[in-house]
């Protein structure tokens, strides 16, 4: 016990101003390289991809419908889910590409 009490009246609280400030500095870069650095990657990535939809890929929306884009506009795509069956989506709303072949109804 003794020991303990020799320790706390070793450290000062004029003694270390930037070793205070050092735990939070670290915890600082340790959440920007682990959360907000791969958040931005993956954002810049998702959008490049969106950016570059074209006509006849297969795709997946983020409600789960599969399709083949038939013609790209500026915001919006329109995709082929069934023999002439087509609908006009966001590019936002696209998660990923569809590199299967897309199920079709058995006639």
């Amino acid at each position: 016990m003794e020991i303990l009490y020799i320790f706390l009246q070793t450290t000062s609280p004029s003694s270390g101003g930037f070793m205070s400030f050092l735990p939070f500095l670290l915890i600082m870069v340790v959440f920007y390289f682990f959360m907000i650095r791969p958040q931005v990657n993956r954002q810049r990535a998702e959008q490049k991809f969106q950016e570059e939809l074209k006509k006849g890929d297969k795709i997946i929306t983020a409600g789960g419908i599969y399709g083949k884009i038939t013609g790209v506009q500026e915001k919006k795509v329109i995709v082929e889910i069934s023999d002439n069956i087509k609908i006009s989506i966001e590019k936002n709303s696209i998660s990923r590409e569809k590199s299967l072949n897309i199920p079709t109804q058995n006639k």
